[in-house]
């Protein structure tokens, strides 16, 4: 589900994930799959939820916590754009707008399948599951004080398909919106079957009608598909209260806010003030925390977790804290991507050949400590990926496709290439010259061309962070061993997106972030229908008929066993493939944070840290470190 990856997003950031709630009023939760069409206060794709209609907060949640305090986040780049509408396709948006609004519903982070109410009191689902209501809470209100309304959902749903590629493909079955009631809103699917689109509905962050529609203080009549810098209405647990274009933004806990008393909302929300701080590179953004300008960080540079703070004062004295959390649950893929949409990435052996040549073993001793593990799934870390041979209901999902998948995925395990020893190097590089060979090329005075065209195999690796360099270079080296030509590229953050939404690259690094409960994204990820539409997370260009249609067992999977089967047969083609260069991964959140914070005795099972939804402020410790600034 793209809200688990959203929130995930949102948590490493800085963010506070939307709140839920729910209705004692409405009756027991049920599983989409087993619909009865009564009126419920949280759904589940299976099982049954964890908090019953009557539940109090969160487990992860603290209701004792104390309100109030400032939290500081930094963040690498900049922003120029508030509007979430069209986030990814035009402008930065600043990273903490999405608090100011509420969803319909919310999915609580020890479970990896429920969603409960939060705008929503109650949700309706067809037996069929053709269709689904959401009755809106009578209190919920702007924070102009206008209530919310089923007219600002519709308008909202069509907002957000008819400007975003990503929303439009994340939607696409969703048919029509409509009121049925002065409180409720129906949303009728193109399909029936479909488990997890009553869910991905209630995802929808709901946006003011009646403020988006109208004019600016200048009399200039508001504009949803264009970017903006005027402080957007919202109806969440905060306000943005102050900015400086590019730099810095300021939120401010409502004191009003309409569902502060709400159970799910019980020991989050605790912090007064929140600020975002934006820094130009990583490398500043390590600085800026040694001289508290800003409060945590996830340190995703192994380098700096092994060698920038131990000798640090402030870690000595305790001041900042150094600590690793958990990753539990989700997948990730990170890599060097090929731009299939070009002719010298579509032959498969070309691509083994440039996997053959990366020597992890190397990089991660010489540069990242031996702290990552090298990623050999789609869906890393977590059940979903494939492994071994497949069996079972993946082999019978296989065998359904059998004219459309590689062979090999029955005969094969996915393997990435071993560099340990020099003889190991030696083998992976002998092996990707012989593959190389095979699709047309041949080694002439040290270069590879193409044997009929005499054109050099070179490509250009585009990134935006200096910190890539480190790691783009000696893959550079190792493909230069066989004669290939990579060039590192390092431009603008801002050229970086555009040239990445226009798909105008040979290879990029890039990272698909998945959920225990993929479903529809997963068309945007690999679906052929993606590929050509520009901004886009097929940045790879993938369009294969076996991929689409694994990408549809996976949506319409009717239980756990037949989503983790699907699941597993889809990783295992992409991987068979050999689409991209996996990269590695940490398995843990590393983080560092000045110790001002305080956090519940239980963590979230699927959050990480949870910093900074369900922390608060802690006097007494910000006593000892000093107060920020």
């Amino acid at each position: 589900m793209i809200a688990r990856l959203l929130a995930a997003a949102l948590l490493l950031a800085g963010l506070s994930a939307p709140a839920a709630s729910q209705e004692p009023a409405a009756s027991a939760a049920i599983a989409t799959g087993e619909n009865t069409g009564a009126w419920v206060h949280a759904v589940t794709l299976m099982g049954s939820p964890k908090y019953g209609a009557g539940f109090t907060h969160f487990d992860y949640a603290d209701p004792k916590a104390p309100k109030g305090g400032l939290v500081r986040l930094g963040s690498q780049g900049g922003f120029d754009s508030f509007n979430l509408v069209v986030s990814g396709l035009k402008g930065d948006v600043e990273g903490g707008i999405a608090q100011i609004y509420d969803t319909l519903t919310t999915e609580s982070l020890d479970e990896p399948f429920t969603s409960y109410g939060l705008l929503a009191e109650a949700i309706r689902v067809a037996p069929d599951l053709g269709s689904v209501s959401y009755r809106l809470r009578e209190g919920a209100r702007w924070h102009d004080g206008k209530p919310v309304t089923p007219e600002d959902v519709i308008w909202s749903f069509e907002a957000f398909k008819a400007n975003s590629p990503l929303y439009a493909a994340y939607y696409q079955n969703v048919a029509k919106a409509e009121a049925t009631g002065s409180r409720e809103v129906t949303f009728t699917f193109s399909e029936t079957g479909n488990r997890e689109l009553p869910q991905i509905v209630g995802q929808l962050r709901v946006l003011p009608k009646h403020w988006w529609t109208g004019k600016d203080a200048q009399g200039r009549a508001r504009n949803v598909a264009e970017t903006t810098l005027e402080p957007p209405l919202g109806s969440g647990p905060y306000r943005l209260a102050r900015f400086e274009a590019g730099r810095t933004a300021t939120y401010e806990r409502v004191e009003d806010y309409w569902g502060k008393d709400l159970p799910v909302n019980a020991g989050r929300n605790n912090f007064g003030t929140i600020r975002f701080e934006y820094f130009r590179d990583a490398s500043v953004l390590v600085e800026a925390l040694k001289g508290d300008l800003y409060d945590f960080r996830v340190e995703n540079i192994a380098r700096n977790w092994a060698t920038a703070y131990d000798d640090f004062p402030a870690v000595k004295e305790g001041r900042l804290v150094k600590e690793e959390f958990p990753d539990r649950g989700t997948g990730i893929m990170q890599a060097f991507v090929f731009n299939l949409r070009k002719d010298r990435f579509k032959d498969e052996r070309v691509r083994r050949a440039l996997n053959l040549a990366m020597n992890f073993e190397e990089m991660n001793r010489a540069l990242f400590y031996g702290l990552y593990r090298r990623i050999d799934s789609y869906f890393f870390g977590s059940e979903l990926a494939s492994s071994g041979l497949p069996e079972g209901e993946e082999r019978l999902i296989l065998e359904g496709l059998k004219d459309k998948v590689p062979a090999r995925v029955f005969t094969e395990p996915y393997r990435n290439p071993v560099s340990d020893t020099p003889e190991a190097v030696r083998t992976n590089l002998r092996e990707a010259v012989r593959l190389l060979r095979e699709a047309g090329y041949e080694l002439r005075d040290g270069r590879m061309v193409n044997k009929q065209t005499g054109e050099p195999l070179a490509f250009e690796i585009l990134f935006a962070q200096g910190v890539f360099e480190r790691v783009v270079l000696p893959y550079a080296a190792s493909l230069k061993q066989i004669g290939i030509t990579a060039t590192p590229r390092i431009i603008d953050q801002g050229q970086y997106q555009n040239r990445v939404r226009a798909f105008d690259f040979d290879a990029i690094i890039h990272s698909w972030g998945e959920s225990l409960s993929p479903g529809n994204e997963q068309r945007d990820h690999w679906g052929s229908a993606a590929a050509d539409r520009q901004g886009s997370s097929n940045v790879a260009g993938i369009k294969d008929p076996g991929i689409d249609a694994l990408i549809e067992r996976v949506i319409f999977a009717k239980d756990r066993p037949g989503l983790v089967a699907a699941t597993r047969a889809l990783d295992r083609v992409l991987l068979a493939h050999n689409y991209v260069v996996p990269q590695w991964a940490a398995g843990v959140s590393r983080t560092l944070r000045w110790n001002r914070f305080a956090h519940p005795a239980t963590l979230p099972a699927y959050g990480g840290s949870g910093f900074p939804t369900t922390w608060w402020y802690d006097e007494a410790l910000a006593a000892k470190t000093g107060a920020p600034r």
